[in-house]
């Protein structure tokens, strides 16, 4: 007798209370593998929610159905099957290394070093960047609204209006220059529980 059975990454339950943790939401398990593999290996990991026996058709069908009700969704995905979905979610994510071409071309992003504890730290940088781009913009409209106010109501000399002008670009290229620090990775994984 012959047995096979998948077996859960190691950092699989980690990553799981790691994302429930930073979304607020507990991930779900959509699987085109038979439900009673599926159900250990999502007990194994900690999932609550398994939907089994999946084609990949109905795994976008899954993932647009929870768009229609208002959520953003992620996937993360490395097989064919899974391109549907990655194609279908807000935010699409394959595991680089052992991802499929298809795969790979369909997510937004690719996780290269396919390690699982990467996907919370991911999610956190991810929030940590667009909360630059919202400092960036706010800085660079101030500065806007300085100089064209100043421009109104007093002479603005040139030189002075070139230099606040070139002088928010500096400081909002300086401020999202910030993200490519090494803190800022650890700082992400540290967030995203994988530290």
């Amino acid at each position: 007798m012959l047995g096979l059975a998948d077996r859960l990454r190691p950092d699989a339950a980690a990553t799981v209370r790691a994302l429930t943790a930073l979304t607020g939401d507990a991930p779900v398990l959509l699987t085109g593998d038979n439900p009673r593999a599926a159900r250990r290996l999502a007990e194994e990991a900690g999932l609550g929610e398994v939907r089994a026996g999946l084609l990949p058709q109905d795994k976008a069908a899954a993932v647009q159905e929870w768009e229609r009700a208002g959520r953003k969704v992620l996937v993360v995905g490395d097989g064919v099957n899974d391109a549907p979905a990655l194609a279908a979610a807000h935010t699409g994510l394959a595991m680089g290394r052992a991802g499929s071409d298809l795969a790979l071309e369909t997510a937004d992003a690719v996780i290269v070093r396919d390690e699982l504890a990467t996907v919370p730290a991911v999610v956190a940088l991810s929030r940590r960047a667009r909360a630059l781009v919202v400092q960036n913009l706010a800085l660079a409209a101030a500065f806007i609204t300085v100089l064209v106010a100043w421009d109104l109501l007093a002479p603005l000399p040139l030189p002075l209006g070139v230099l606040g002008h070139e002088g928010s670009t500096v400081l909002v290229g300086l401020n999202g220059l910030r993200l490519l620090r090494e803190s800022a990775w650890t700082g992400a994984l540290r967030a995203g529980g994988a530290a």
